[in-house]
């Protein structure tokens, strides 16, 4: 039987219905949350995503503030700008779209964002935070995974997870999030000793390693819950001369075969990461104002 197919798409539309809920609610009481994204240069991929993250930004009535620098801007300016929003009692959230262009160090950058405004949870006092168990913002892929597994699997209580990955961004704030949902937590990289056979103690697999289809069927135990965070581009002659299409670290034909519930890629994990910035945005103009932020 194969296994049901985690619909990350239809989750991240219902997660913003919920989230202009909690909006209509906050301005209510005269709280109208804002979101500032900041885009250095003008690289396609990202003038794509900042523009989606504008759109779904007013679509669930929060104000959106869009900061547009040239690629040539001086790491000063921009470091002087966060400092601006930082300030600014509108911007609830502030994200810095990255990569940033050549000659920027996005470190000190990231660093410079006050931490009850990282609404992408990337600074080192809210890893801290969520390492230590306290109230902050969590990276928003690993925040939209943990809802993706919970939704198929509410307790975890005791459940074997393995992460594929240890990343700042994705692994490792994903291990902290199933280890506080009282899951035993392994975290696999590269240098493993055999790998499918940890994968295979797995009740939950998580698979963040940026390896087009590392993870193969038979690395993966029957019935487990597999979250595919990978976005790979490999090539597609298929489809003709230089063209390409997307794949996840999960060979998905082989797993969803052996698999209980499984994301695939596109259509998985992705839609839910705007989503959870929104989340996160939500949280933080609570937080900031002494508010008890909702569950989601």
């Amino acid at each position: 039987m194969s296994a049901t197919i985690i619909d990350g798409k239809s989750f991240a539309e219902g997660l913003r219905g919920r989230i202009a809920t909690a909006v209509e609610a906050m301005k209510a009481n005269g709280v109208h949350p804002g979101l500032a994204v900041v885009l250095v240069g003008n690289d396609p991929a990202s003038e794509v995503y900042v523009g989606s993250k504008a759109r779904q930004t007013v679509e669930v009535g929060m104000r959106s503030f869009e900061h547009r620098l040239p690629a040539d801007v001086s790491q000063q300016e921009l470091e002087a700008l966060v400092a601006r929003l930082n300030a600014d009692p509108e911007v609830d959230g502030i994200l810095v779209q990255l990569p940033l262009p050549a000659g920027l160090d996005a470190e000190p950058v990231i660093a410079a964002i006050h931490p009850d405004k990282d609404v992408d949870g990337l600074t080192h006092a809210n890893a801290g935070r969520l390492a230590n168990g306290a109230v902050g913002l969590v990276p928003c892929t690993p925040l939209g995974s943990m809802m993706l597994i919970r939704s198929v699997l509410p307790d975890l209580s005791g459940k074997e997870a393995v992460v594929v990955g240890r990343s700042n961004l994705v692994g490792k704030p994903i291990a902290q999030l199933l280890l506080a949902a009282n899951a035993t937590v392994t975290v696999a990289h590269s240098r493993t000793r055999d790998l499918p056979e940890v994968c295979r103690r797995a009740d939950v697999l998580v698979a963040a390693v940026g390896r087009p289809e590392m993870i193969r069927g038979d690395y993966i135990k029957p019935g487990a819950v597999v979250i595919d965070v990978g976005i790979n581009r490999i090539p597609a002659p298929e489809r003709g001369e230089g063209k390409t299409r997307l794949v996840g670290d999960v060979a998905f034909q082989e797993a969803k075969e052996i698999a209980g519930a499984i994301t695939p890629v596109p259509g998985g994990v992705g839609p839910m990461t705007i989503a959870c910035l929104l989340a996160n945005t939500l949280t933080a103009a609570s937080l900031r104002r002494g508010l008890t932020p909702p569950t989601f």
